[in-house]
């Protein structure tokens, strides 16, 4: 039985650890204390309150112990905010910079809000690399504006008013995805992730 870890400090952590049930071979854990990861092959960061979720993970010491498990190779993906917190830059599409605590393991600069506020969320169809169609939601979504060796980005989509912009990123041992696929039941998402582990 693979254990995955799933952070449940806030934001959507329930409908991860609920789509992860459906996954068989797959046992959820819900981290909220360091010890909590241990035994983990894999943890995800969900989407929610980027700062939030970061000032938690900060102030109860789990960034660091997220940093050293990222280091020694455990998978991690992070959704939406959680795609905020392993990018390394991170800009705001209203006010720029937002010194925000991030946890700076992936190399990409993620702009929050890209697409615009809560009213301007939408559901569309992504093709990512080594996954395929995807279809995902993008709720208050960021988006993948650079990305610089060893990370890359593997999907795009190219959006009325923003134009082409990316909404996946890998980069050795972890994933980052600017929409929701557990509000769309991709689970083909979770499946490719999952074999992370046997890298």
């Amino acid at each position: 039985m693979v254990k995955v870890g799933v952070l449940a400090l806030q934001g959507d952590f329930l409908e991860h650890t609920q789509i992860l049930r459906e996954v068989e071979g797959v046992e959820p854990v819900a981290v909220k204390r360091i010890d909590d990861l241990k035994g983990v092959d894999a943890l995800i960061i969900p989407g929610g309150e980027s700062t939030t979720i970061g000032l938690l993970l900060s102030s109860q010491g789990l960034s660091t112990k997220v940093a050293e498990l990222a280091e020694k190779g455990l998978p991690i993906m992070g959704t939406c905010a959680g795609a905020i917190l392993l990018a390394t830059k991170v800009v705001d599409r209203v006010v720029g910079e937002t010194n925000q605590f991030t946890l700076k393991l992936m190399n990409i600069e993620v702009v929050r809000n890209i697409f615009g506020r809560q009213r301007e969320s939408f559901i569309a169809t992504v093709r990512v690399e080594n996954i395929g169609l995807v279809k995902g939601a993008f709720i208050r979504a960021p988006g993948i504006k650079s990305a610089w060796p060893p990370a890359r980005v593997t999907g795009y989509i190219n959006h009325p008013y923003i134009g082409e912009i990316g909404v996946a990123a890998e980069q050795n041992n972890m994933l980052a995805l600017t929409f929701h696929p557990e509000i769309t039941g991709e689970k083909g998402v979770y499946k490719y992730f999952l074999s992370f582990i046997k890298r």
